[in-house]
C-alpha cells in the first residue's frame, strides 16, 4: 500500500509540472504583441500658402502599426473641388513649389506608410484654390550707372542697375545734361539708348542717365550718379601739313594737297556691306579709308576701284574721299556673278593732278565674297 501512494505522489507532481509548463509557453504566446500594417489614424496635412511661387510642405498625418514604419509623399493636382486629381511629382518628395500650371487648381498630398507587414496610403485634404503670384512693381535695388570718360567726343556706356519686381521688365533709357553740381537736368534729345557720345554742349556741365522701369503694375525711375564734369577739346596748336584740322576722334585729317613724296597715300582700312553677298539684287557698297604714310587722315583722294573679273558687277566711278577719309563705292551684281566665288576689287588712291602710276598713288588688291 505504502508503495502505490509513493507513486502516485510521483504521478501528480510530473502531471503539476507539465501543466506549468505548459502555462509558462502559453503565457510567453499571450503576451507576443500581434503583428500589423499601418493604417492611418489622421489624414496627412499641407502647410503653406496656396500662391504660385510658395512651397507647400507635407505632414504624413499619424498611423498605427508594427514599427517601424516609413513615409514617403507625392503630390497631387487637383480640380477646385478636390477630384480628378493627377500625380505632379515623384516619390519621397516632402515639399513641392506651386508653379503657374498649379494656379486655378488645389493640391493633396499622397502618403505611404510602409512596414515589413504591409504598406497604406492616405491622402490628405485638398487645399485652397492656387492662386496667382502677386504682381509687384519695378524696384530698384542697385543705382543705374555710367562709364567712360567725361570729355567732350567720348562716349559713355549706361546700365540700368539691378531691380526687382515681376518679369517681364521694360527699361527706358534717357541720358540727361545737369550742371556742374548734378542738380538741375533737362532731357538730351535724342539720347535713348546704352549709350552717348559728348558734344560741345556738355562741355563744363554734367551728365546723368535716367532709367524708367515698367511693368503690368507700375512704373518706376531711378538716376545714376552725375559724371565727372565733361572737358572740351582744346585745338592744338597749328601743327603739321597745311590744312591740318582736328577730327572729334582725336585724329588729324589734312588735305591730298598736302601729301608729297617721299609721302605715299595708304588704303588704311575698308569695309563691305553685305560680306558676303547672298543675292543679285543685293546692292553692294564698299568703303575704304586713305591716310598717309605718317597716319594722317586724308581728304579730297581720288579712290577708283575696279572689280574684277570683269562684268561681275557694275563699275563705279572715281570718288573723293570725305574729311574723315573714307571714300565709299556702290555697285551692283550683275547675272554673270556666280553662285560662289570671290569679288577681287583693284583700289587705286591719288592726288588729283598726279600721274595714275607715280607721285603719292597707292594701289591694293582686296575681294569680298558671294554665297547665292
Amino acid at each position: 500500500m505504502k508503495s502505490i501512494a509513493t507513486t502516485r505522489s510521483r504521478l501528480l507532481s510530473l502531471v503539476s509540472a507539465a501543466a506549468l509548463s505548459l502555462l509558462v509557453v502559453y503565457a510567453g504566446i499571450s503576451a507576443a504583441a500581434p503583428r500589423t500594417a499601418p493604417s492611418n489614424a489622421s489624414l496627412p496635412t499641407i502647410d503653406g500658402r496656396a500662391q504660385e511661387g510658395q512651397t507647400l510642405t507635407a505632414g504624413a498625418g499619424t498611423w498605427r502599426g508594427t514599427q517601424p514604419i516609413t513615409y514617403s509623399a507625392r503630390w497631387l493636382r487637383c480640380d477646385v473641388g478636390g477630384g480628378s486629381c493627377v500625380f505632379v511629382s515623384n516619390p519621397n518628395q516632402g515639399t513641392y513649389k506651386l508653379g503657374s500650371e498649379d494656379v486655378g487648381h488645389t493640391m493633396r498630398v499622397a502618403v505611404t506608410a510602409s512596414n515589413a507587414d504591409g504598406q497604406a496610403t492616405a491622402r490628405s485634404r485638398p487645399t485652397a484654390t492656387v492662386r496667382p503670384a502677386p504682381v509687384n512693381a519695378p524696384a530698384n535695388t542697385s543705382a543705374p550707372t555710367i562709364a567712360g570718360t567725361a570729355a567732350q567726343g567720348q562716349t559713355l556706356t549706361g546700365s540700368q542697375g539691378e531691380w526687382d519686381g515681376t518679369a517681364p521688365i521694360d527699361f527706358n533709357f534717357q541720358w540727361q545734361r545737369c550742371d556742374k553740381d548734378g542738380l538741375t537736368c533737362s532731357n538730351i534729345t535724342g539720347a535713348t539708348g546704352k549709350s552717348y557720345t559728348l558734344a560741345a554742349a556738355d562741355v563744363d556741365n554734367t551728365v546723368r542717365l535716367r532709367i524708367i522701369a515698367a511693368n503690368s503694375a507700375g512704373r518706376t525711375t531711378a538716376f545714376s550718379r552725375p559724371s565727372a564734369v565733361v572737358k572740351g577739346n582744346t585745338p592744338p596748336p597749328q601743327q603739321g601739313p597745311p590744312g591740318a584740322i582736328r577730327l572729334p576722334s582725336g585724329e588729324t585729317s589734312i588735305p591730298a594737297t598736302s601729301v608729297a613724296p617721299p609721302q605715299r597715300l595708304v588704303i588704311a582700312q575698308l569695309r563691305f556691306t553685305p560680306n558676303p553677298i547672298r543675292s543679285r539684287s543685293q546692292l553692294i557698297t564698299a568703303s575704304f579709308r586713305v591716310k598717309d604714310t605718317r597716319g594722317f587722315v586724308v581728304r579730297g583722294a581720288l579712290v577708283f576701284v575696279i572689280p574684277l573679273p570683269y562684268g561681275w558687277t557694275t563699275q563705279p566711278p572715281e570718288v573723293t574721299s570725305a574729311q574723315d577719309g573714307w571714300a565709299t563705292v556702290t555697285m551692283r551684281a550683275t547675272s554673270k556673278l556666280p553662285r560662289r566665288g570671290a569679288i577681287v576689287m583693284f583700289v587705286r588712291a591719288r592726288k588729283s593732278g598726279d600721274s595714275v602710276l607715280t607721285g603719292v598713288s597707292t594701289r591694293r588688291l582686296v575681294q569680298m565674297l558671294a554665297a547665292l
